[in-house]
Order: C-alpha cells, then sequence, then structure tokens
C-alpha cells in the first residue's frame, strides 16, 4: 500500500531537473559534480547526492570521459651539466674489459 499511496504525490524536483538538462543542453560533457557547481553559483542549495540521483534518474550520466593511465617514469631529461674532460681522460674502450686490466697493471 506504501507505494500505491505515493503514485499520486506530484514529483518536487521538477524545476531541479529542468535546471540540469539546461545545464546539459549547454554543456553537453559536464558531470554531476560540475553540474552541482553550476545549481549551487545559480544560487540552489542543493547536496552533490541529490544531483547524482537526479541526473542518473534522467539517463544523462557522461559516457565520453575515461581516465588517461600510463607507466610511472622518473626520467626528468638531462638534470644539472656535465663537466668538461679537464685532464683529458680516455674513457672509452674498442674491447670491454682493456681499461680494466691496463690501469690496474700501470701502476705497479
Amino acid at each position: 500500500m506504501y507505494w500505491q499511496k505515493r503514485l499520486n504525490i506530484p514529483n518536487k524536483d521538477i524545476e531541479i531537473e529542468k535546471k540540469i538538462l539546461k545545464i546539459r543542453k549547454d554543456n553537453p560533457n559536464y558531470g554531476y559534480r560540475r553540474i552541482t557547481a553550476m545549481l549551487k553559483r545559480a544560487g540552489l542549495i542543493i547536496n552533490k547526492k541529490k544531483v547524482q540521483r537526479l541526473v542518473q534518474k534522467l539517463k544523462l550520466q557522461v559516457k565520453s570521459y575515461s581516465r588517461k593511465s600510463r607507466k610511472y617514469s622518473s626520467y626528468k631529461g638531462q638534470v644539472g651539466k656535465i663537466s668538461d674532460n679537464k685532464i683529458k681522460r680516455n674513457f672509452k674502450v674498442e674491447k670491454p674489459y682493456t681499461k680494466i686490466t691496463t690501469d690496474t697493471t700501470e701502476g705497479l
């Protein structure tokens, strides 16, 4: 009997629904958060949960929005300055491990 009594009650949110529809018509990518902000800017005192419920009821949820996800990269490019080679050391070798053996035997 409870739901049958509620069928005759008029919708008290008609004005808010009209405003939501007008905001969505002007801005089709606005979600419930931005719609709530626009309604508050217009002077209405309304809860975001109520706006979310009404947007879902009117089937106006934004479907085009997607978050971009990517792997974390801490690379920040070349940081600092590479100093000049003032003592003219040769840091490049033709064959691997040749520099290690020649450097250690030169000191003896």
